[in-house]
């Protein structure tokens, strides 16, 4: 439905004001009537499309009616097709008749400017901003959805600074730029109308801090950008070129969704009317343009594997040899943590979890740094973030627990259940039975997973085990039939089964863990002799 604006006439001296392309204007026509009025007469000229409501029926005009009754149900309504090449080029005209009928009593005279004003964005996904028939102020999911899409500009593209570029105000480089959405600002018409009207671009207060707008102006020179909206600043006055019909806008989210953030942010611009002295400014037209922040997004292990990471410590020179072999073998780049940034911690599966970010222009990845933060805690910022590698963190105010280390975060491949199709998969977390004294993972965390929304997550119990992680019990592989995956779970039943067997074939005082040192080592006979061992594994099973 157009957006409707009311306008107020009158019989003293001519009124002007400005449609805006894609409206509806309605025209005060008894608020302006002399008291002895009691019909009147409406025409235009060619560029104005007039409608008289009466009786709740629309009659376009000219009509065969040529006097209307001055009632209350009585409504004159203009639209306008084309722009004006000039101010005030196209006219309405409304006489007044009294009770004799003859000469009118009095004239209104309507002074109309035709400009357009639109704020746009890549709604229908495609890559480029271009004008569009969706609505830009609804956003749908999915691939026949529609809306805008925003990327958390969480990358370092500059080496030299020393946070990632949605923690700064500065545009530092044109990569920095290739990270943003484009937000464009179209005014056609008569220039002259924008130097006596205000345009403002604005942002509601409660998403402000979730967002950071740039413009260059006319101008492609890096320090012609400048922050104007985002954070404390929620107005920007835009000042229209007089030889450029578009001001392109550059847009990052500076957060990812969250408690109390559900991604969405509202942009606004407003054409203000300039009134009398004395009296405030009159919004005449606003438009919405909507974007959505992209949602963080875990990837499987069951993908082709894009790089790989290990850490070197004291003991473990032939397993970063093995690993090394692997990644050759794969083509896979090799990225080894040394002893000095690790400092003695090799568990880089629990700082660290790898995902993405996705918009139509852009698309890079993200590490998830946990809030375990041992010996590994520096190594993400240090030496993942870069250009066009993002990173995110949660902490845990609460104090962390074995729960909050990314051994507990996995996701599946995409899979079909009941019906209900998960893309991206489903992320799977471990926590305890909802029973007093169990550990779970940190609030922090776990919200910002839900928040997400694509790889709606599932708990699992897991705080049976000492440490307690999901990985320690479960993984995916890949399959070439049915969902296309297979989950392996471990199975005590099925070890004690091998143990069984081993014991019949004579292996019963093959000890556990040989070769280590300060640990028991029991041997089959003792294992399966003891019972209390296997009430517990019974349970686990």
């Amino acid at each position: 439905m157009a957006q409707q604006r009311r306008v107020q006439l009158s019989t003293q001296r001519p009124t002007s004001t400005v449609y805006v392309l894609g409206t509806e204007l309605s025209l005060d026509v008894r608020g302006s009537a002399p008291k002895d009025a009691v019909a009147f007469h409406v025409q235009g000229t060619p560029g104005v499309k007039l409608y008289v409501v009466h009786d709740t029926q629309s009659v376009k005009l000219p009509s065969s009616v040529g006097r209307w009754p001055l009632t209350a149900g009585t409504e004159v309504l203009l639209a306008m097709d084309a722009l004006s090449k000039d101010v005030g080029d196209e006219k309405v005209r409304i006489s007044y008749f009294g009770e004799a009928g003859g000469v009118p009593v009095a004239r209104a005279m309507l002074y109309l400017t035709c400009v357009e004003v639109s704020l746009d964005a890549d709604t229908g996904r495609s890559g480029a901003v271009s004008r569009t028939l969706l609505d830009k102020a609804t956003w749908t999911w999915g691939p026949d959805g529609h809306g805008a899409i925003l990327l958390v500009n969480c990358d370092r593209d500059d080496p030299k600074a020393e946070m990632p570029d949605n923690r700064d105000t500065a545009i530092r480089s044109y990569t920095d730029l290739k990270d943003m959405s484009q937000m464009v600002l179209r005014t056609r018409g008569p220039r002259t109308i924008f130097a006596g009207h205000r345009l403002l671009l604005h942002v509601d207060f409660g998403n402000a801090d979730k967002v950071g707008v740039f413009y260059g102006g006319n101008s492609v020179a890096l320090e012609e950008y400048k922050h104007v909206l985002g954070g404390s600043k929620l107005v920007y006055a835009v000042k229209p070129s007089r030889h450029q019909e578009e001001s392109i806008f550059y847009v990052e989210g500076l957060a990812f969704p969250d408690v109390g953030f559900s991604g969405l942010v509202e942009f606004h611009v407003t054409l203000l009317e300039s009134p009398e002295k004395g009296f405030l400014e009159t919004p005449i037209f606003t438009d919405t343009v909507v974007f959505r922040v992209a949602p963080w997004i875990m990837t499987p292990n069951t993908a082709a594997p894009l790089e790989v990471f290990v850490c070197s410590v004291d003991d473990n020179e032939d397993f970063v040899a093995a690993v090394g072999a692997m990644a050759e073998k794969a083509k896979c780049p090799l990225t080894v943590c040394p002893l000095p940034e690790n400092r003695q911690d090799r568990w880089i599966q629990d700082e660290v979890e790898f995902g993405y970010v996705q918009a139509p222009h852009k698309t890079f990845p993200v590490v998830f740094d946990s809030p375990r933060d041992r010996g590994l805690k520096d190594f993400p910022v240090k030496s993942i973030l870069g250009p066009d590698f993002g990173y995110v963190a949660r902490q845990a105010p609460e104090g962390a627990s074995s729960l909050d280390s990314f051994g507990n975060l996995e996701v599946s491949p995409p899979v079909t259940v009941r019906g209900k199709e998960y893309p991206l998969g489903r992320i799977l977390i471990g926590s305890s039975f909802p029973r007093f004294g169990g550990r779970r993972m940190a609030k922090a965390v776990k919200d910002f997973l839900v928040a997400q929304q694509v790889q709606a997550p599932v708990e699992l119990f897991s705080d049976w085990l000492h440490v307690g992680h999901v990985d320690e019990f479960l993984s995916f592989v890949p399959a070439p039939d049915r969902k296309g995956f297979r989950l392996l779970l471990a199975s005590p039943s099925a070890c004690y089964q091998l143990l069984k067997e081993k014991q019949e074939e004579g292996f019963g005082e093959a000890a556990m863990f040989e070769g280590l040192e300060k640990v028991p080592k029991p041997t089959i006979n003792e294992i399966l002799a003891n019972e209390g061992l296997r009430k517990f594994n019974n349970y686990v099973q």
